[in-house]
């Protein structure tokens, strides 16, 4: 019998009608024997999800206020879950529990996860699946760190004898069982952990949306649904931007090779997208699998005659960075230039300063900084060297008159970064999707 790890988002646990939903989905398949399953997210748009009800009690708590009521809205989430699908679940416990830890010493991390603690009890006890929780098995370290290895194999030996499960997603403890939680891709990671674990042959993440669109539907009207994407595009994509699944998320699977399936809780009967390692044979080979950005960079370029002579300027140039803690986006670099795009937000406390270091201590010919820049990923496994759509791309910005400001682009496959005003970017990815979409 095949593994299937399937991982639930707060969407599609949002209610009675969403449990219902999953059943017949996870009943329809009989390998997917691993759930994973995320706190009750937005049953509306204009609902709150409940792990922000939680992170507001614990607030209210550690400030002394009253947070009672808020408690008793939370406790009638479940409730109304509970009694949707007529289960005699035994919520009075576990609130008290609650209470008593917000009026004790309450814990962020510790209120944080109780969302997912309790809607994965209450789907194991609906689904008659057996309950895994992961302050057994999802191990951090005291200072809050994530401890993968030892993970790795309390995760398996957790796992591996059920026939059947769920899993919270979001947290785990360290060895004094206190409890942490991820502080990126949250049910996501644990999704993939939990993959890992078991040895999936496949990692189904269900969400509200029927796989990853070649660009953003919020500037680009209908973009294409991607059938198949590489796990490197998808990181790319995501690190830029796309917000489907978090790169944090795709590493575990990728290390193994498990092909990550991105479906949609409410169209089952779509195919999502597959996040493979390699293209399967037969299938088509676009050139551009998708196009997404990020606005709030700056660039600054730094020149000096013959920087690349052995000299060391680049490194110093680094270790200022470095010595700062601030992380830069793209290093390019020159015969005579080096080029950083560096997060605007980052830069906000420390800019000045930062530059007055570059001239004291590398004295360029020029320094330059060009802010309130936007950079956007065009990314395609299948494209090699010989290709034209990056011409196409280029071509097509300058035909608009969009101003580049920088182009990165990787040796042979496509991944083109390039840089344009903040107040050009929605124009700019609608005329590169236009291009690209063929």
């Amino acid at each position: 019998m095949k593994k299937i790890v399937a991982k639930f988002g707060g969407t599609s646990l949002a209610d009675a009608e969403h449990f219902r939903r999953i059943k017949d989905i996870i009943t329809a398949d009989p390998d997917r024997r691993y759930i994973v399953a995320s706190a009750p997210g937005k049953r509306f748009p204009e609902d709150i999800k409940v792990t922000d009800m939680l992170i507001s009690c614990y607030e209210k708590a550690a400030n002394n206020e009253p947070f009672a009521p808020l408690l008793n809205e939370i406790k009638q989430r479940f409730q109304d879950i509970v009694d949707g699908l007529e289960l005699d679940f035994p919520l009075e416990p576990e609130f008290k529990i609650l209470h008593d830890h917000l009026s004790d010493s309450p814990e962020l991390d510790y209120m944080a996860s109780r969302g997912e603690y309790l809607n994965s009890r209450i789907l194991a006890d609906y689904l008659g699946f057996h309950f895994v929780d992961p302050e057994w098995c999802v191990s951090f370290h005291a200072s809050g760190d994530f401890d993968e290895p030892l993970t790795k194999r309390t995760l398996g030996a957790a796992l591996r004898p059920l026939n059947h499960a769920v899993i919270a997603g979001f947290y785990g403890a360290d060895s004094n069982g206190k409890i942490h939680t991820f502080s990126r891709g949250g049910s996501d990671v644990t999704g993939s952990l939990a993959a890992c674990a078991v040895d999936a042959d496949l990692y189904e993440n269900w969400t509200d949306v029927s796989g990853l669109l070649a660009a953003d539907p919020r500037i680009v009207p209908s973009p294409k649904s991607v059938e198949y994407l590489s796990y490197r595009e998808l990181r790319t994509l995501s690190y830029m931007g796309a917000s489907v699944l978090h790169t944090d998320a795709v590493l575990p699977a990728s290390e193994k090779g498990i092909p990550i399936n991105i479906r949609n809780t409410d169209r089952p009967e779509d195919h999502g997208t597959m996040i493979v390692r390699r293209l399967p044979k037969g299938e088509p080979h676009y050139p551009v699998t998708g196009v997404a950005g990020r606005l709030g960079m700056t660039v600054i370029q730094v020149e000096k005659v013959m920087v690349s002579d052995g000299s060391g300027f680049s490194a110093v140039m680094l270790d200022i960075l470095k010595n700062r803690n601030l992380p830069f986006e793209q290093c390019l670099t020159g015969i005579d230039t080096i080029t950083l795009v560096i997060r605007s937000d980052l830069l906000a406390d420390c800019k000045e300063d930062l530059l007055s270091e570059i001239r004291s201590v590398l004295k360029p010919d020029f320094l330059g900084i060009k802010e309130n820049l936007s950079m956007i990923a065009v990314v395609g496994e299948k494209s090699t060297e010989s290709s034209d759509a990056n011409i196409q791309v280029l071509y097509a910005l300058k035909k608009a008159n969009i101003e580049i400001s920088t182009i990165n682009q990787g040796a042979g496959k496509l991944n083109l970064l390039i840089g344009v005003p903040e107040d050009r970017y929605e124009e700019a990815v609608n005329v590169i999707y236009s291009t690209i979409d063929q």
